[in-house]
């Protein structure tokens, strides 16, 4: 058995470093724990049998439960908000399948309450001056074909909840700069009760959210990944541009250290 020791503050300082696209905080400890919580799971996942899904949350950490919490209550304060979720930004999906589980779990008969993912699959397909210099082309892509995957998976997801004959998730991909005008075109009756920004860079972020805002109702939910990070600047500088942070009301929660978000008419 492998005895881990706190050690010296030296020893256990990170700074923000980009490991295999994506930027990290971890220092040599924590990387060390995880790879060999990895280890266990890979050799326990097959021993759990029928129940696997359920066991396997004996891997998760302090910092997944903390996501997990953090968008349990996102998706409680728009219960009574009319519309659909949109995700800008998805990777590898795991938010839009959060959402799909809160649905089911929180109202299963609304099938008005579509969940739309928007992504390029392909990483960042182009960087701004306003993004600093972490970000470049090709970060935070996903396995070739990806999509079709997480079309699978989600479609589970929806098949465990009532009413699954009703398809109520979509994923667009390309830019949302560009795919997301046209959603809203093809999709002239869509209110937007929750929108999620993880696009982490300056342009496709404001030109989102500027073609959102006509699509809000009081009670919408804008939801920020990387609001005053130093890392990602960009998403910031979109959000003052288009709505001006003495505008509006930004709250966080205590899980989640860079993520903000606002009720939209507070």
């Amino acid at each position: 058995m492998t005895n881990y020791k706190a050690g010296k503050p030296s020893e256990l300082d990170a700074k923000p470093q980009k490991v295999e696209g994506q930027w990290t905080q971890v220092n040599a400890q924590e990387s060390e724990l995880s790879d060999r919580l990895l280890i266990l799971t890979q050799e326990l996942l097959p021993k759990f049998g029928k129940s696997w899904n359920q066991q396997s949350a004996l891997s998760l950490t302090r910092q997944t439960y903390s996501r997990i919490l953090y968008y349990h209550d996102l998706y409680t304060k728009v219960l009574d908000v009319p519309g659909v979720i949109c995700e800008f930004g998805v990777q590898w999906g795991t938010t839009l399948a959060q959402m799909i589980a809160m649905r089911g779990m929180y109202e299963p008969f609304n099938h008005s309450r579509k969940v739309i993912g928007f992504d390029t699959f392909e990483g960042f397909t182009s960087v701004d001056d306003k993004d600093g210099e972490f970000s470049a082309i090709g970060d935070y892509s996903v396995t070739e074909g990806y999509e079709t995957l997480l079309e699978e998976i989600l479609s589970i997801h929806e098949l465990n909840s009532p009413i699954s004959h009703i398809k109520k998730f979509e994923l667009v991909r390309g830019d949302a700069s560009q795919t997301f005008p046209i959603w809203l075109e093809e999709n002239p009756h869509a209110i937007v009760s929750m929108a999620i920004f993880d696009m982490d860079v300056y342009l496709p972020t404001k030109n989102v959210l500027e073609a959102l805002l006509p699509r809000l109702t009081k009670g919408s939910l804008l939801v920020f990944d990387e609001l005053n990070s130093e890392v990602f600047p960009g998403e910031t500088r979109a959000l003052d541009e288009i709505l001006g942070l003495n505008n509006i009301r930004l709250h966080r929660n205590p899980h989640q250290p860079i993520c903000s978000w606002a009720i939209f008419g507070e």
